[in-house]
């Protein structure tokens, strides 16, 4: 059983020339935590991933792990398990052989290795693959092999860079699941990057979003989906259409004005997080629209539109509308009450509505 260990981050800061990649970022991951990091290709996930791991060294902060300041060791000497995006398996090897390999360099008795491998296999579910070459084995198989060499060696932290990007779509949707309730069994701390949200949302206790290197709001995935700390996480997170809105504070409520008809709804605002007048936008989700069919008449509080697309994406029908002011907001409704072309009206379903500053 791995012992977890707790990680924090403090003002870690690495620059490339002139290019800071990451700026002084400052993380918390409790015992047992299940941590993502999600930013955009270039947002500095990964390279703090490997600073956290030891290989790359960072120009100012600190890295800690259970209060021990571990900045300067190195990799080998952390005790972390790694999960590389590419797998990083030995191909000559077998199943088990690839398994064994951090324990051999590690220096366990061979009795003792062939048991805490057999222990790790079983916990991926390929208690009897380990004679198999790695080459045979599918890309789902393949990562539950690296998720055993790196768990087998009982790490206190378990890193993943971007874990699931190899699989097919369907292959990837079970693997979060499993991932999840593996984790959750060894009961590890576990940090991985990611740019996929869908795959965060899946399997994170908590999501620190990142962008140009530096953190924008660390939270559950429920907290930065409903109450975005800024303008870039709400526009990164889900989908939607940022509206602005002429006034701020922390009233209750907030008027979105689309074409010079206002409508009144209830506000959610980020914690702790001013927004300034003339700088503060509603987010309008997909699924908190509704639209009333062309052959109705417009409701006083919906605004008119003309619809630009419709696809179906399965349970739900998305369409694109186009309002006024130049604004184009997507909706999600169960049928398909329109076609391209059409007129229709867009209405506010369900509130409360994100608010949000730049």
């Amino acid at each position: 059983m791995t012992t977890a260990g707790s990680l924090a981050l403090h003002d870690l800061t690495r620059r490339f020339g002139d290019i800071v990649a990451v700026d002084r970022v400052s993380l918390d991951v409790a015992d047992g935590e299940l941590l993502a990091l999600v930013g955009a290709s270039g947002s500095g996930k990964t390279t703090t991933l490997r600073i956290i791991a030891g290989y790359e060294p960072a120009d100012a902060g600190t890295v800690l792990l259970d209060g021990r300041d571990i900045t300067v060791l190195p990799p080998q000497h952390r005790n972390f398990g790694m999960v590389f995006q590419h797998y990083a398996l030995f191909p000559h090897l077998s199943v088990e052989e690839n398994v064994a390999f951090g324990l051999e360099a590690r220096g366990i008795r061979r009795s003792d290795r062939r048991a805490r491998v057999q222990a790790a296999l079983a916990g991926v579910g390929l208690a009897q693959a380990g004679a198999r070459p790695v080459q045979a084995l599918s890309g789902g198989e393949q990562q539950r092999v690296a998720l055993a060499r790196a768990l087998v060696i009982e790490p206190r932290v378990l890193l993943l860079d971007e874990p699931l990007s190899n699989l097919d779509p369907t292959l990837r949707q079970s693997m979060r699941n499993e991932l999840r309730a593996l984790l959750r069994r060894q009961q590890v701390t576990a940090l991985f990057v990611t740019h996929d949200q869908e795959d965060a949302f899946a399997i994170a206790d908590r999501v620190a979003l990142m962008r140009a290197g530096r953190i924008l709001q660390v939270g559950t995935p429920d907290a930065l989906y409903h109450t975005p700390a800024c303008t870039a996480v709400a526009a990164f997170i889900g989908r939607g259409t940022l509206v602005p809105v002429p006034e701020d504070g922390a009233a209750d409520t907030v008027a979105v004005a689309i074409g010079g008809i206002v409508r009144r709804v209830r506000a959610a605002r980020p914690p702790g997080v001013a927004v300034r007048a003339g700088a503060a936008f509603a987010m309008l989700r997909p699924e908190a629209l509704g639209i009333t069919p062309p052959s109705a008449a417009i409701p006083p509080d919906a605004w008119p539109g003309t619809v630009l697309s419709c696809r179906f994406a399965g349970a739900m029908y998305a369409f694109r509308v186009a309002l006024a002011d130049g604004i184009v907001v997507e909706v999600l409704v169960p049928d398909p009450v329109a076609r391209e072309g059409d007129r229709v009206a867009v209405r506010i379903v369900r509130e409360p509505v994100p608010v949000v500053a730049e």
